[in-house]
């Protein structure tokens, strides 16, 4: 076992800290520890879900591609929820894919097991349909973002969303990687980063992205993360 792996426990994930201990405890005996690396897919568009998937470090993105090819992020998962809503909502599959962003850790429970706990434990119940709805507001939020503002206050949006589901204030993104999550041309990324890094909020060099003033971030953001975030509080009393 890595020093890494080691480090991790059910209780970085905000959703299984979220429930009362004896509950947790039950819960945390089905679940198992997987390492996500940047790429891997969890699961691809309008196949059956296998298993769910509850971050501690890695961060999964939510995608949609569409027949020519574009791809666009509709939501970002990391340890503040779930991949696989699906599961327990009764469609079993979804025409979105999920794909790993960012490298690290997950709690992952096969899909008959989550159901069957999901009838059985009132407050996992609960507690799941109240992220369902957090998630709802993130991609609904995500959709109007696109359409109406503009490409560095998308990125802003984008990195602090990243941010605060990471323990650094420093991660590692192209700008290919970025411009497919937010459905934009790689050059206007370019562009809308250079802006951000000259006006002291974030340093960027090849693939490093490291925030340098958070207050300063949010200041180009719109109110679109703001919105996400207090949603998320509001129904998850996430942090």
């Amino acid at each position: 076992m890595s020093i890494a792996e080691s480090q991790q426990r059910p209780m970085l994930n905000h959703l299984l800290a979220a429930l009362p201990g004896a509950q947790l405890d039950a819960f945390a005996a089905h679940l198992e520890l997987v390492p996500l690396r940047l790429g891997d897919m969890l699961y691809e568009p309008n196949t059956q879900l296998q298993h769910a998937y509850f971050p501690t470090s890695a961060i999964v993105s939510l995608h949609y591609v569409t027949t020519s090819g574009a791809s666009v992020e509709i939501s970002g998962v990391g340890n503040e929820g779930m991949v696989g809503i699906s599961l327990f909502t009764g469609g079993n599959t979804t025409p979105s894919s999920a794909m790993v962003h960012t490298s690290g850790y997950a709690y992952r429970l096969e899909r008959s097991l989550l159901k069957t706990e999901f009838v059985r434990n009132l407050a996992l119940q609960q507690l799941l349909l109240r992220y369902t709805q957090a998630l709802i507001t993130q991609v609904s939020q995500t959709a109007a973002c696109n359409r109406h503002h503009s490409v560095e206050q998308q990125l802003s949006r984008w990195l602090l969303l990243t941010l605060d589901r990471i323990t650094s204030g420093e991660f590692i993104l192209t700008q290919e990687l970025v411009a497919n999550m937010l459905g934009v041309r790689r050059e206007s990324v370019t562009a809308a980063a250079a802006s951000l890094q000259e006006n002291g909020c974030i340093s960027y060099r090849r693939g490093h992205i490291s925030v340098l003033n958070r207050k300063s971030l949010e200041s180009y953001a719109c109110e679109c993360y703001a919105v996400v975030r207090k949603e998320m509080q509001r129904l998850l009393g996430a942090s």
